[in-house]
């Protein structure tokens, strides 16, 4: 089974580029989507969270205030490496047994969609090939602005806080550039790929 590591800045599109991997009979693992399931309302990390940060960092509704946590971590280097201690062993823990499940279901192939592959030695460890989602800074502000109603300085602060695009694009065992190209043509160079890896 082909393990493909998927990464790409905030606002790349990894998103769409998985959607029509699975589309090819790929099998999605995102540690986006596990790190939110983790801090939504009843969440694994919620607990430990409000530990670590106060009930100050908890919405009425039981949830992280996404906002407040976000702000902190830019001030406080220190209070963003507290937040990744408790959430990244949670999302290795979800994706190992997603993993399993796929393997027990004899699927071709996994799609690991981790923004921080590049960042973590042991994601990279755990993929065979690295496909990064390739896009230029004013694209992905102003695609994150339209969709999350975030500041372009907020933005700005997210990108900076990721990896360099020149560091990312030397780790790329492939690339796909998306900087407003149509869907059509993703989705083409998506199936192209997946082709040429059997899928």
């Amino acid at each position: 089974m082909l393990r493909l590591g998927l990464t790409g800045g905030i606002g790349s599109g990894k998103s769409t580029v998985a959607t029509f991997f699975a589309g090819h009979g790929a099998v999605l693992i995102d540690a986006d989507a596990i790190s939110r399931e983790s801090t939504a309302a009843g969440g694994q990390a919620m607990v430990p969270i409000a530990e670590a940060f106060g009930a100050d960092f908890i919405l009425p509704n039981g949830a992280l205030d996404r906002a407040k946590m976000r702000k902190a971590s830019f001030s406080d280097p220190a209070a963003r490496s507290r937040l990744e201690a408790i959430i990244h062993p949670l999302v290795a823990e979800s994706s190992a047994k997603l993993e399993q499940d796929a393997l027990a279901n004899k699927a071709p192939c996994i799609v690991f969609d981790i923004p921080l592959l590049v960042e973590s030695r042991r994601w990279r460890a755990r993929v065979d090939l690295v496909l990064v989602v390739d896009c230029i800074a004013q694209v992905q502000i102003t695609r994150v602005m339209a969709r999350s109603g975030l500041t372009r300085e907020e933005v700005e602060r997210i990108i900076e806080s990721q990896a360099p695009r020149s560091q990312r694009l030397g780790a790329a065992d492939i690339v796909i550039f998306n900087a407003g190209a149509p869907k059509e043509q993703i989705a083409d160079e998506v199936g192209q790929i997946a082709r040429r890896l059997g899928l």
